[in-house]
């Protein structure tokens, strides 16, 4: 996995703070193969709660993450209690690292 442990610490930071104590990240795409170099950072934001405002909590943990992880190429999908099964998120889950 290519990210420092600072960084790991900072995407659970964020879930915590935005979704609850309750809430589980993925990180899924290139940042999961050592080997791979660049590449944006891909995750996954799960809650068993609902959201509300989708697209504010993902602008929300979008400009969290920019500020304390620095100006990087972010892709956030968030799952939540209303957010119906998508092949996206199984996909993500089945080739993703919880962090």
């Amino acid at each position: 996995m290519r990210l420092t442990r600072d960084q790991i610490q900072a995407i659970k930071e964020t879930a915590n703070a935005v979704l609850g104590e309750d809430s589980r990240v993925i990180l899924f795409g290139s940042r999961t193969v050592d080997a791979k170099k660049g590449g944006d950072i891909d995750l996954l934001f799960e809650t068993d709660q609902a959201a509300g405002n989708r697209a504010a909590t993902i602008g929300t943990l979008y400009v969290s993450l920019i500020r304390k992880l620095g100006d990087r190429k972010i892709d956030i999908l968030l799952k939540d209690a209303a957010t119906p099964e998508a092949p996206v998120l199984a996909i993500a889950r089945q080739t993703g690292i919880q962090l």
